[in-house]
């Protein structure tokens, strides 16, 4: 079939075309560039946390009386957690993983303090965080009880210290981390003694520190606000909060339990604006595609409409149904890679634009490609219902009007 004849019919047309083949080009754009953010956000929801969220709980205790003794009422709060059947690991805590606030340092690998710092997110935990927060032991030993301080003295670093993988790597590259050391801004330092398995920290979308570069330091807090992690046994969870917080307020201490929650409220929180985005883009791409569709089968509507004298010509000079379907398939074929090219170049230049702006990789090549085949593969079926009408006109009925 030559394409001579088929470009001079859109030539004729003109307005139509050129109004799909944009609308084509539009979707791609869009669609292209949607993908690539929905699978991105769908990546971080679906990123694993690295500790054991589904049964885990935080507790927030605040302390207000004037007598309220921080290091006390620390030790007897933990004893008391332990001591409730189905709990199977306790540990105090500075900030919740992955709820957008806790606390980092500028760490150095050498006591120069012109060194390049290396920013760290540190958690400061009691000697059986590892077994709260789930996690596993990689190398070097866990932290001993008489090396956690409830009260410290000052934002020294303590002697000494644990890390993420990642942090290790980060801080120290290809060398063991074990046995090193690690520095403050002033100089002083923490042996590294274990390295743990990684797990989210604070922020999940930060690079400096990465979610991954934490740093634990055997530590109680300053003031009179601190948060327990309660790791309680499968299926446990639900039926503990409520014991839980009810131990907790009863023991009194002069302080109050500020809230009780699973880690999936963080986590819910956290995503909260991913997961909408997700409803909303996929959301924008279902009506594009659907209005692109439309597009097409209005143009091709009407060029079967239009063409019907000329179509009865074919049939009666022996043209079959199946040539007239390849002939509307291949206009729409012409029409698509036509947009398709457009669009391909407006998808990269979106890219670019989302890149300078918000700060997001380039969009891959792939996704281009996929969301070109997809509209093309659309295009197609859109057009057949017409084509298949046009293929069905019975040439006596357009020679009757000559």
């Amino acid at each position: 079939m030559e394409i001579r004849p088929i470009l001079s019919a859109l030539l004729r047309n003109r307005t139509g075309a050129l109004l799909v083949g944009l609308q084509v080009a539009i979707t791609l754009a869009v669609i292209a560039n949607a993908f690539f953010i929905i699978a991105s956000r769908l990546e971080k929801i679906r990123r694993p946390t690295g500790i054991d969220t589904p049964n885990l709980i935080f507790a927030e205790s605040e302390g207000y009386a004037p007598d309220y003794e921080h290091a006390a009422t620390l030790s007897s709060d933990l004893a008391l957690l332990k001591g409730i059947a189905g709990v199977v690991a306790v540990t105090s805590t500075n900030s919740v993983p992955l709820s957008g606030g806790g606390s980092a340092n500028n760490y150095h690998a050498t006591p120069d303090p012109k060194a390049a710092p290396i920013a760290g997110n540190y958690f400061e935990v009691n000697a059986d965080f590892i077994d709260a927060y789930g996690l596993t032991l990689v190398a070097g030993r866990a932290f001993r009880a008489e090396e956690f301080t409830p009260v410290p003295a000052n934002n020294d670093l303590p002697p000494v210290l644990i890390l993420t993988e990642t942090m290790a790597k980060t801080a120290f590259g290809a060398e063991p981390a074990l046995g090193k050391r690690l520095y403050d801004e002033n100089g002083k330092s923490g042996e590294v003694i274990g390295i743990v398995s990684d797990m989210q920290g604070s922020w999940l979308g930060n690079t400096r520190p990465g979610p991954q570069d934490l740093v634990f330091h055997p530590n109680g807090g300053f003031g009179k606000t601190w948060r327990y992690v309660i790791r309680v046994r499968p299926g446990e969870r639900d039926r503990l909060l409520p014991q839980i917080e009810k131990a907790l307020n009863g023991s009194g201490h002069g302080r109050a339990i500020i809230w009780v929650r699973p880690h999936e409220y963080w986590l819910t929180r956290t995503f909260r604006a991913d997961r909408r985005m997700v409803v909303f883009l996929s959301t924008l791409v279902i009506l594009m595609t659907a209005v692109t569709a439309l597009g097409i089968i209005g143009l091709a509507t009407f060029q079967v409409n239009a063409r019907r004298k000329q179509i009865g010509t074919r049939r009666a000079l022996g043209a079959r149904r199946a040539d007239i379907v390849r002939y509307f398939q291949l206009e729409n074929g012409l029409l698509g890679a036509g947009g398709v090219v457009i669009g391909a170049l407006l998808a990269y230049a979106a890219s670019g634009w989302l890149t300078n702006a918000f700060q997001m990789p380039p969009l891959p090549p792939l996704y281009v490609l996929a969301s070109a085949l997809a509209l093309l593969a659309l295009g197609q079926l859109a057009v057949l219902w017409p084509a298949r009408r046009a293929g069905a006109i019975d040439p006596a009925v357009a020679t009757r009007t000559v």
